[in-house]
């Protein structure tokens, strides 16, 4: 390892497999199951904001998104759901966590090409049968050096990480599909913050772009290979 990058983080959902789009399609379901109740717009910010003050309680994943959506559902119907709506409601979250895991385009070869170079750590927060479930499915799992699970992704999250794995956080890189969790938090403790955006986000994930200077920004996962040759040309 030469070079100013030592280690290499990658964030997981939305970054090197398919996750969004699984809660999107869900709660479109949510939404025709509610909808003598609420229109659609209403239903969705009820939802968000449960899921918001839920966090604390549930963390992120699968299981919270369900008990927050049984917990809206509740709210809209003024406690009247029907037994079957909150039926559905499960049975819909138990396909989501049983839905085969799909990389997006170019994963295989970053994490490979990463793993060639540098020390990779994989850095994901979720619920943590879900997502060791999925990382076996990827296939990717051998590749990383580390495999961190954590409850949130907050800039000390980031410097308890990388103050243990080669140069620190002035030498490490991280990469993902949110800037409030994979790309701001690791900026602010020195690190470089790299947003590959994904076509689906999550609203809570949404923050404004930087003005740091080791930000950067690539279109995919292809341009990583560039990305780091120009860091550490």
């Amino acid at each position: 390892m030469t070079g100013k990058l030592k280690t290499i983080g990658f964030d997981a959902d939305d970054t090197l497999w398919h996750n969004e789009r699984f809660f999107q399609m869900t709660q479109e379901h949510f939404q025709d199951l509610l909808a003598s109740y609420s229109d659609a717009k209403d239903l969705d910010a009820r939802l968000l904001a449960a899921e918001t003050r839920n966090l604390g309680h549930y963390g992120y994943g699968v299981k919270g998104f369900v008990l927050s959506m049984i917990e809206t559902a509740i709210e809209v119907t003024d406690g009247q759901v029907p037994g079957h709506v909150i039926q559905k409601i499960m049975d819909a979250g138990r396909d989501m966590l049983d839905h085969p895991m799909e990389l997006l385009p170019h994963a295989r070869e970053t994490v490979e090409a990463a793993a060639s170079r540098y020390h990779v750590v994989l850095i994901t927060k979720g619920d943590l049968l879900h997502q060791e479930r999925k990382l076996a499915q990827s296939g990717l799992g051998a590749l990383f050096d580390r495999v961190e699970i954590v409850s949130d992704k907050t800039p000390q999250t980031y410097a308890d990480i990388f103050a243990t794995c080669p140069g620190g956080a002035d030498a490490a890189l991280m990469l993902g599909n949110s800037m409030k969790s994979d790309v701001i938090p690791p900026l602010e403790i020195g690190a470089w913050g790299v947003y590959v955006p994904h076509d689906l986000q999550w609203d809570f994930e949404h923050a404004e772009k930087p003005d740091l200077p080791r930000y950067r920004e690539i279109p995919d996962l292809g341009g990583f290979a560039a990305l780091v040759d120009a860091i550490d040309g």
